[in-house]
């Protein structure tokens, strides 16, 4: 069975965090195809100077063509803007089981974030930057486990 050209792009994954999709992430905004079968995907970074966004692209243009939809263009809109409450339940889960914190559901000045492995609110943030631009890194006071944990927009 042939899937169908959103669930083609829904299944594509974050390539800086490769425990998610970039549907779970919050960046994909839709998938329409018109009446003579050309596929439209628009996108949304989640910082307007992300790097990864070549690469979602460039993953998104070989998903569809592996699937038989050749004929697709790849949009970018900026508003509005993306915020981390577009992170999906499932998307949370993922990332807290990989050892990532995942944001609160509100943007709200954050004195620490759990632990995403033991659970602790007692943590300190080391670095306001972690692997990639939109993580920090964190430690966990209790377990003493660092940690990145995604920036609230």
């Amino acid at each position: 069975m042939v899937n169908s050209p959103h669930e083609t792009v829904a299944a594509v994954v974050d390539p800086e965090l490769l425990v998610i999709t970039i549907e779970e992430l919050g960046v994909l905004r839709s998938v329409t195809t018109d009446d003579s079968g050309r596929v439209t995907v628009t996108i949304t970074p989640t910082y307007s100077g992300c790097p990864a966004m070549d690469v979602i692209r460039a993953d998104i243009q070989a998903a569809l063509g592996a699937a038989g939809y050749p004929d697709a263009e790849v949009r970018t809109v900026l508003n509005p803007a993306w915020t981390t409450d577009w992170i999906s339940d499932e998307g949370r889960e993922k990332l807290a089981a990989a050892g990532i914190a995942p944001p609160g559901r509100t943007v709200r000045l954050a004195l620490s974030v759990r632990c995403p492995r033991c659970g602790s609110p007692d943590t300190e943030q080391l670095s306001r930057f972690g692997s990639t631009a939109c993580k920090a890194l964190w430690r966990c006071r209790a377990c003493r486990e660092p940690f990145d944990a995604i920036k609230a927009l």
